[in-house]
């Protein structure tokens, strides 16, 4: 199937590793140029000789998401090298172990870093890639948030910024000069995916028997998700085969979640 990706530009926020870099990667393969930034200048470094592989060109930068000028710095800097962006995954984010299991004992910081980090990011984001989109005519943003943005459960901050995300991309979605400019706006909710550093490789470390426990009972597939289970779904999303697809929510989770 072309999915019509050939010659697009594209920005993964968060790219450097796990669902990010999975979804650079299957981007690439279908000939996008892709953009990623990141905080970690070792993983960029490695990411982009990755990409390059394909082909395509590729543009790293460093970043921090809690910082509205780093955002601006990549948005700008994307400006000069392509002057147009056809697609933004809204993937940085992250904070759902921040924090302490007790409500009253997490401070008020936590909740403010954990927003910022990922709905604060994905808004500011969303906001510098639209002037292009609007320009050409085409655009797909997708923000990657999480099952926990879908029903309860997570430590309540992170929840929140993952449903805040859900409802800034159903709210765009419904913003007719924006969707009839051509521009799409999806959000893909993953369940437990296995990446290194995201607390799963210290859990199965700290008691492998009790990891498995966890994971057959918590997961009907008897196994976690791959990034790269993911990175599919966001591929196709951002093609031009998806283009009735708009507002949606699309949980990838292999049955994870409770809710219809």
């Amino acid at each position: 199937m072309d999915l019509g990706l050939e010659g697009k530009c594209a920005l993964i926020t968060g790219g450097s590793h796990g669902i990010g870099l999975a979804t650079a990667r299957a981007l690439a393969a279908e000939g996008c140029h892709v953009a990623i930034c990141s905080r970690t200048a070792e993983r960029l470094s490695k990411a982009r000789d990755e990409l390059l592989s394909f082909g395509v060109d590729v543009l790293s930068l460093q970043a921090d998401a809690l910082e509205d000028r780093d955002i601006h710095a990549v948005m700008d800097e994307l400006g000069a090298r392509w002057g147009k962006l056809h697609i933004l995954i809204n993937n940085v984010g992250g904070g759902g172990r921040w924090g302490k299991p007790s409500v009253e004992a997490t401070e008020i910081e936590t909740w403010r870093e954990v927003y910022q980090k990922n709905a604060g990011a994905a808004i500011l984001f969303t906001q510098r890639a639209l002037a292009p989109m609007r320009q050409q005519k085409w655009g797909r943003v997708i923000t990657i948030t999480s099952i926990y943005g879908k029903e309860g459960g997570g430590r309540p901050w992170f929840t929140m910024a993952k449903a805040a995300e859900v409802a800034l991309m159903k709210s765009l979605a419904l913003t007719r000069e924006l969707v009839r400019a051509g521009i799409t706006f999806n959000s893909v909710a993953p369940g437990g995916i296995d990446i290194a550093g995201t607390g799963y490789v210290e859990q199965r470390a700290r008691d492998p028997v009790a990891f498995e426990a966890m994971v057959e009972k918590d997961y009907p597939l008897g196994r976690m998700g791959m990034p790269e289970e993911v990175a599919a779904v966001v591929t196709f999303l951002s093609s031009e085969r998806a283009s009735l697809i708009n507002g949606a929510q699309i949980v990838v989770d292999g049955g994870q979640t409770f809710s219809f």
